[in-house]
């Protein structure tokens, strides 16, 4: 397959830049089969039924994007400084991150990005356009710094048209997210509020949490126009006994497995690929989902509206066939809904 066959035209005012308020409201595009159906997210019970399992990720996202000045002396008097933007890719050890550094040229190695008067990071290295950083701070010190000086590191395509601000906090936030990690949200989940999540509940549907930290390659474009050539970046996640214990006894029963967002999908067919049976797992998973693949976990998909050439485009082709999801995405389109991460969502059922 070709990567020119998960193309599309999108209006450029369809990519929402801020979420909808209340969460829930934000509209719900519903396909069965060749059916589709307008609604919005608060009426998600109604397309579930008692016994089916949703499965969320309830990773937690970092405010990794921080601004600071780099410094320097010229002839050992007159001072040169730069405005330096950093996003934080992944922690190496205690302190010690990669990051994306721009403008990265203009840091030397051994040099200091100063981020107020007490947090501060040397750079140790550079490395396939990525810079190594050491802070001055580290653990639950450092966390509190980043949560006072740090910036939602919100997807490219939001950032612009606007700056990340403080209201994104909230916003680019689950309000299950428990385990910190990523540098991009979830985004399926965040239209999940807690009176939703209590409704869901009530008639019956239960719910089980996984862990896949969101990395900056899932905004990476596809670069090869044969698509099996893709090299997928790797993710972090991880699977509990207890979690693998509750869907197999869903399945066992008849009830349908649900994860909400490509991610949690795609640690479900992770760990179910050595044999084909769901297990304990955890460690990092490159998978790449697209037509032909033969899913052993998942029995339907709530996400978002994705980017066209994507690899998320590509993973939804695969659950419900491209000419389906070319005729699903025509009619988001036409019916003006809201595109990617603060936008509607859609719940398929192949």
């Amino acid at each position: 397959m070709f990567l020119s066959d998960f193309d599309f035209d999108l209006p450029e005012e369809l990519i929402a830049t801020r979420p909808a308020s209340p969460r829930s409201s934000a509209r719900l595009l519903v396909a069965k089969g060749d059916k589709i159906y307008d609604s919005t997210v608060d009426n998600l019970p109604k397309f579930l039924k008692s016994g089916d399992r949703l499965v969320l990720n309830d990773t937690k996202v970092i405010p990794a994007r921080i601004n600071g000045i780099r410094s320097r002396l010229i002839d050992g008097s007159e001072i040169s400084s730069a405005k330096i933007e950093v996003t934080l890719l992944a922690e190496k050890q205690n302190g010690i991150w990669s990051a994306l550094i721009k403008p990265l040229r203009k840091v030397k190695l051994g040099e200091t990005i100063h981020f107020n008067k007490s947090f501060k990071a040397k750079l140790l290295d550079k490395v396939y356009g990525q810079g190594l950083l050491e802070f001055n701070r580290g653990g639950t010190e450092f966390m509190r710094y980043l949560d006072d000086l740090g910036f939602m590191p919100l997807p490219p395509y939001i950032t612009s048209k606007r700056k990340a601000d403080n209201y994104d906090k909230l916003d680019y936030q689950t309000v299950f997210a428990r385990k910190l990690g990523s540098i991009a949200a979830p985004t399926a989940s965040l239209h999940f509020d807690d009176a939703l999540l209590d409704k869901i509940r009530d008639i019956g549907v239960e719910i089980s949490f996984v862990t896949l930290h969101v990395g900056a390659g899932t905004f990476l474009p596809v670069k090869d126009e044969d698509i099996e050539k893709h090299k997928m970046h790797a993710e972090y996640g991880e699977i509990s006994q207890k979690t693998v214990e509750e869907i197999n006894k869903t399945k066992k029963s008849g009830g349908r497995i649900i994860p909400v967002g490509t991610t949690a999908l795609r640690l479900l067919e992770t760990a179910a690929l050595s044999n084909g049976k769901l297990s304990e797992w955890r460690g990092e998973t490159d998978i790449f989902i697209y037509p032909g693949f033969q899913f052993k976990v998942v029995d339907a998909l709530m996400t978002n509206f994705h980017l066209p050439k994507s690899t998320l485009i590509m993973l939804v082709s695969a659950i419900m066939s491209k000419e389906t999801i070319e005729t699903i995405y025509k009619h988001a389109i036409k019916h003006r809904y809201r595109f990617f991460s603060y936008g509607d969502s859609s719940l398929i059922f192949p």
